[in-house]
């Protein structure tokens, strides 16, 4: 390519001049290509440990004029064909123009300037986001597909000098990360080694330090683990590499590839050495952080963030934090963990404004807010500007709100908190207006069910309701203090109140509050009730299980024991499968939704289900539970570092792993009293999933001693049963709900009960230093943990379910899944005709929920296939896709991709497919063939090509009985398969095309001799069927073709000549063709093919032996030979063919098993795993090169 001109001083060193003329010198790289010696090992050894470019790009163009010792490069080239397109472009445009000018210094202005300008044109046409990323970065990743063979699709986020250990000894090279690949390049002292790993293979990746590897990297799969080291900065490698292999396990479990940020705003500018793609995937790592730390929407992103203060008025201070802007909010977090935290929705901001500085409040901004609170916040460094920031972001906020005609929903307060805001209309009676399934006028849309059913108690005065009622007058003071709804500051005192229990008539709005689910139901008004209409009434897998698993929802409390609890569950669970197909329904989710119901309306239980499916419990409640599976590994590691006695001893009786997925699905819902788990909820809310890591920790240390003491699971499952099922809230106002798990007793006496706010006061004691932090690291590596078990899994489902009825043993197809799903995985991020979606059903069974086009098919048939045909493997290779592909959608599944590489039947039904509309019928050719492989079968096919033999001569009455006998025959078969009467019939012209095809696949086989006697006589048969059927078809009519080819002498002897009986143009004109058609086949030979890297002649022409003595050579077929179903119609010139002659596909297949070469060609078994080896080299598995021969480096030595 042309660069930007560069003063070189020395010309010579290290380089190689191989042409020159008066103005330009072409010079290779020393080392690079054969030769060299022990200085070209040290210079590409120098090249790679410093990152030179020369390394990409090898050959390069300088200018030179006169006696100047100053040199000017200009162009640069990764292979001499591209080197010398531009040494040929200068010799052309600009030799004869420089020798025109004078002076020097005119000729390189001239030169200099000529190829800016080229620069500059090509520049226009290259993308925006090319132009974002530096010149050496992009220097990098031409450097990255060249050496890795990776197409323009694969994106370099960034590449870091590292040493790979390789056994006991360490390479220095470069490591270098694209979006689907971690790849590492080494070369030294003429040894080069190069690791391709892709980020769906990792099964785990982790940063230790030992003795062996000091602080190094550690990436795993499933056959091998590679060790990285002596990074500059191994925190920024580590956290990139977590991120890549992350987006690739979202990739296996959902198929959602990786689609850069087109709106991320460009650098001021240009980074070194940092692409668009790596900046991409910063601000996606803040925008996680930003958005778990406040509870906010997956859409949120962050604008900025900056240092300062925030006063606060309950504490008369100044408290240090950060203050976060984003499109719909201002946050601010302090520095010290828990002192402050507040989250300002740009919805309720009504005033900015600058406030007047001085010493003690330097830069000050006030914001005022619709419900009266003012926040002020100083030291910030660049007021003005924030200060602009905000002001933009609050001209974009729409000013439809929620809250127009609900003025205490400003303040904090829910909707449910007040009865009867909305009127009834007359003659509702609690139903839903006519024809709708959901309006404002249900007893659900304003009130939670718990209210509904408690409305008409008698008012208790006892001392839990004084209770209740202190718990609600402490929480009315903390409003007065800290303020109430979204905008309330969120102190440790705060938290003190949630862990002293949170009163039943606050419940919903403070879930709503602390779990973000506020804002969406703000921002998305009358969301939910469209959702409604449009999921009511609808029938699928997912209402099917709903109304399945309805009436088990809590059927111990009163409010789901009649309609209109129930209809309110379904109607939310429903909405929710409409809004989120990829979860649809989950079990466990019903029990959670009903919770949520006896505290809040329809609406709020409906965004309380999305903030927990979506935010707070990430995958939880997928088809396969991910999430839950994953914190189940996370609870067994910290089962391991806090309780390690207790850990050992729980694994070989193998509790944890049954426990802890109950406990995390419910949130303990399902296993403990209804009145105490829903102050594990209460905490849930407000802490994340810490709280229920704490809790399950405690309850395993509350019965350490007992449970050390088990001898079974059974025993074990007891004792945590018999626990739990005994822990109460001794201050719920509530009337007791009987508990559906029975009390697991001995029959001596009952178990103490354990007071929930003692279980929870002691979890935060004993193991409240858990972080959210920490364990999100934890969920990465079990995340990897989990899905490459659930893919093998997968793969093994896939295998059993499909080996009764394939000739592949259990490894090779453990094998060719592999290499099917990395075709259709990497179909996904490179060039797919399809999208993903398309290609991944996860509805599906495994079997067929992967699958592949006709482009990946033919890379993989060309790689594993036992029959190819040469230059046409690829129109064969489609053709045998067109008839895998039964309901025509252009996708095939693993199941029907395996049947098409082993079966010989289909094949040679592709050999014999005329066109797309035929595909259908020759498949039910070939499942009639595959049907029944007994030997009767094959006796059968045996029998009716003899039988077409002898009948050959016989008169039209003697043929009717041999066409009955075939009618019968094939009745017998019709209840196997739906008809075989209308597959096609092939013509002569594709007869002819045939013949070609099958000696093209012949060519090279160590029989090819036989191969070659067989086919003559096949179609030499097949020629005389031909013209039999004839008879019948035209009632013995004969007809006479006229025909300008001559019988090929050297092909006639082998042929069988016709009989007297056949008219004298028939036969002849038939044979004749072949034998023209086979003798154009052996004469036309392949292209000659030239090598890139040096321009020599590399011919290679194939030598075949003859079919006999005297017979026509048999060598391969052009690469312009027109082949079946290939743009081939027209008719050869100075041929005419016979348009009534055919035959059918069971008479070719009938005579072909009449020669034993051919039947032993196509039973023949590859040898598969060679092929699948070869194919997973040229994936880019781990290999070593020498690129120097022995020869070279011992005449160095």
């Amino acid at each position: 390519m042309w660069i930007t001109p560069e003063e070189v001083l020395l010309a010579n060193a290290l380089w190689v001049s191989e042409r020159a003329n008066p103005f330009f010198i072409l010079q290779r790289r020393k080392g690079h290509g054969k030769g060299g010696g022990i200085t070209g090992l040290l210079v590409g050894t120098m090249d790679v440990v410093l990152d030179s470019s020369a390394r990409v790009a090898p050959y390069r163009i300088l200018h030179q004029t006169g006696d100047s010792q100053i040199f000017w490069s200009i162009a640069c080239g990764s292979s001499r064909k591209e080197i010398t397109g531009h040494w040929e472009w200068l010799e052309t445009n600009l030799l004869q123009t420089l020798s025109i000018f004078d002076n020097d210094e005119d000729i390189t202005t001239f030169v200099k300037g000529k190829v800016s300008g080229i620069i500059a044109e090509e520049n226009k046409s290259k993308a925006a986001q090319e132009d974002e990323d530096s010149g050496k970065f992009r220097e990098a990743e031409q450097k990255m597909r060249k050496l890795f063979g990776m197409p323009g699709e694969e994106k370099l986020v960034n590449y870091y000098s590292c040493s790979y250990w390789k056994g006991r000894v360490p390479r220095q090279g470069w490591v270098y990360l694209s979006v689907n690949h971690l790849c590492f390049y080494s070369f030294l002292l003429g040894k080069e080694v190069t690791l391709v790993v892709q980020w769906t293979e990792v099964t785990r990746l982790e940063k230790n330090a030992t003795l062996v590897f000091p602080e190094s990297v550690r990436v795993s799969t499933r056959h091998t683990e590679h060790y990285f080291s002596m990074f500059l900065n191994i925190n920024d490698t580590f956290k990139l590499m977590e991120q890549l292999a992350t987006i690739a396990m979202r990739q296996l479990l959902d198929n959602e590839g990786f689609s850069a940020d087109r709106t991320l705003p460009k650098a001021c500018k240009t980074l070194k050495n940092v692409s668009a793609l790596k900046r991409d995937l910063d601000a996606r790592a803040k925008n996680e952080r930003y958005r778990a730390l406040f509870r906010l929407t997956p859409d949120e992103r962050l604008d900025g963030h900056t240092d300062c203060t925030l006063w606060t008025p309950f504490a008369k201070m100044h408290i240090v934090g950060q203050l976060f802007v984003s499109n719909n909010y201002i946050c601010f977090c302090s520095r010290e963990e828990d002192l402050c935290q507040l989250i300002i929705p740009l919805r309720e901001v009504s005033i900015v404004e600058k406030a007047d500085s001085s010493s003690v409040l330097p830069c000050p901004v006030s914001i005022s807010t619709k419900n009266k609170m003012t926040f002020l916040f100083a030291n910030l460094k660049d007021r003005d500007f924030l200060v602009q920031r905000i002001s933009d972001f609050l001209q974009r906020t729409p000013d439809k709100l929620w809250s127009d005609g609900h003025p205490l929903a400003l303040s904090g307060y829910s909707v449910s908190q007040s009865e009867g805001i909305l009127p009834t209309p007359a003659g509702a009676g609690g139903e839903p207006s006519q024809g709708r399934h959901y309006s404002p006028s249900l007893p659900t849309a304003t009130q939670g069910l718990l209210r509904i059913y408690q409305k008409d108690d008698p008012e208790d005065h006892g001392p839990k309701a004084t209770k209740e009622k202190m718990k609600e007058e402490s929480w009315n003071i903390h409003f007065f203090e800290f303020g109430r709804g979204v905008c309330m500051y969120r102190t440790s005192k705060t938290r003190e109140l949630v862990l002293n229990g949170i009163p039943e008539s606050l419940r919903g709005e403070l879930w709503l509050l602390f779990s973000g689910a506020q804002n969406e139901m703000a921002t998305h008004p009358g969301y939910y009730a469209e959702l409604v209409e449009q999921a009511m009434g609808r029938c699928t897998l997912a209402t099917e299980e709903i109304e399945r698993d309805l009436h088990r929802s809590m059927p111990e409390h009163h409010a789901f024991q009649n309609e209109m609890g129930i209809a309110a569950l379904r109607r939310v669970l429903t909405a929710y499968a409409c809004r989120n197909p990829g979860i649809g329904y989950c079990q466990a989710m019903n029990i959670v939704t009903s919770v949520l119901l006896l505290y809040c309306t329809e609406e709020e239980a409906f965004w309380l289900l999305v903030a927990l499916c979506e935010r707070m419990l990430p995958d939880y409640y997928n088809t396969r539970v991910v999430g839950a599976l994953v914190d189940q590994g996370v609870f067994e590691e910290l089962t391991r570092e806090c309780l390690p006695l207790l850990y050992e001893h729980m694994q070989e009786l193998g509790v944890i792993s049954t426990i802890s997925l109950s406990w995390f699905l419910t949130l303990f819902l399902s296993v403990m009293p209804f009145d105490s788990a829903v102050l594990l909820v209460d905490c849930f809310f407000y802490e994340g999933i810490k709280v229920i890591f704490q809790v399950a920790l405690a309850v395993l240390h509350a019965n350490m001693d007992t449970l050390l003491g088990c001898t079974d699971e059974g025993e074990a499952m007891t004792i945590l049963g018999r626990y739990l099922d005994n822990v109460v809230n001794k201050q719920t106002v509530s009337p007791p709900i009987p508990h559906l798990h029975a009390l697991l007793t001995s029959g001596d006496e009952p178990p103490p009960e354990i007071d929930v706010f003692q279980l929870i006061k002691s979890s935060y004691d004993k193991f409240g230093s858990l972080r959210a932090d920490v364990i999100e690291q934890m969920r990465f590596k079990q995340r990897l943990k989990v899905i490459q078990s659930l893919e093998d899994t997968a793969k093994r489902s896939v295998v059993r379910a499909i080996m009764t009825d394939s000739a592949f043993s259990i490894e090779e197809l453990e094998e060719l899944y592999v290499l099917f799903k990395a075709k259709h995985i990497m179909s996904c991020y490179w060039g797919a005709s399809c999208t993903a979606a398309e290609r991944h059903d996860p509805s599906l069974p495994y079997l067929e929920q992967y699958r592949i086009d006709l482009e990946q098919f033919c890379q993989l048939f060309g790689a594993l296939g036992t029959w190819l045909c040469g230059t046409h493997t690829v129109t064969l290779a489609a053709r045998h896709f067109r008839l895998l592909d039964s309901n025509k959608d252009g996708l095939i599944n693993f199941k029907e991709f395996v049947t098409g590489l082993s079966d010989a039947n289909m094949l040679l039904v592709s050999l014999t497919a005329l066109c797309p509309e035929e595909a259908e019928s020759a498949l039910e050719a070939a499942q009639f063939f595959t049907d029944d492989d007994s030997p009767q079968g094959t006796h059968t096919l045996l029998c009716i090509a003899i039988c077409i033999q002898c009948n050959i001569v016989m008169s039209v009455s003697e043929v009717k009985d041999y066409k009955y006998y075939l009618r019968m025959w094939a009745k017998e078969k019709e209840p196997k398969i739906e008809t075989i009467k209308d597959l096609p019939r092939m013509n002569q012209e594709q007869f002819i095309e045939l013949c070609k095809t099958l000696y093209n696949m012949f060519s090279e086989d160590p029989l090819e001799q036989e191969l070659y006697h067989a086919i003559a006589t096949v179609a030499s048969l097949l020629l005389r069927i031909g013209e039999v059927g004839k008879k019948f078809t035209n009632n013995g009519a004969k007809k006479s073709t006229d025909t300008t080819y001559t019988q090929a002498p050297t092909l006639s002897a082998e042929l069988p000549q016709p009989e007297k009986e056949e008219s004298n143009g028939e036969s002849s004109s038939g044979q004749s063709l072949v034998c023209k058609a086979l003798a154009e086949a052996q004469l036309e030979t392949p292209p000659q093919q030239t090598s890139d890297e040096e321009v020599k002649d590399d011919t290679s022409v194939s030598s075949y032996s003859m079919v006999s003595t005297g017979s026509l050579q048999c060598e391969d077929i052009a690469d312009d030979t027109v082949l079946i179903g290939c743009a081939g119609d027209q008719q050869r010139r100075g041929s005419t063919l016979d348009g009534d002659w055919s035959i059918t596909f069971e008479q070719v297949l009938a005579s072909m098993l009449t020669e034993p070469p051919l039947v032993d060609y196509f039973e023949k078994k590859g040898d598969i795993q060679a092929r699948m080896a070869t194919c997973k080299m040229q994936r880019g598995v781990e290999r070593q090169v020498s690129s120097s021969s022995d020869h070279e480096l011992q005449s160095v030595i």
